[in-house]
């Protein structure tokens, strides 16, 4: 996946300029991004804090590997009954 070149920090920044009252178009143009990402950077991250987008970031991390350890345990079972199934 891509990586975004901004920072939770600075995309929350940008949104809450937005919610000062600066038009969408001059943020979008002052911060070099589109319209669609700066919407999309709402979807994701409107209303949250700092701390709590730190929070949302390690929450995924955390998913992430244990998406990978259940994955790998559920390979190494199916390979143990299918060795097992097997009359040697």
């Amino acid at each position: 996946m891509k990586r975004s070149r901004f920072t939770e920090e600075q995309i929350i920044a940008m949104l809450k300029e937005q919610e000062a009252g600066m038009p969408t178009a001059d943020v979008c143009r002052k911060h070099g991004v589109s319209s669609a990402t700066f919407y999309k950077y709402k979807a994701k991250y409107g209303g949250l804090e700092v701390s709590d987008a730190r929070r949302l970031r390690a929450l995924e991390d955390e998913n992430g590997k244990l998406k990978k350890l259940l994955a790998e345990a559920m390979l190494d079972n199916a390979i143990l009954k299918d060795v097992a199934a097997k009359k040697w």
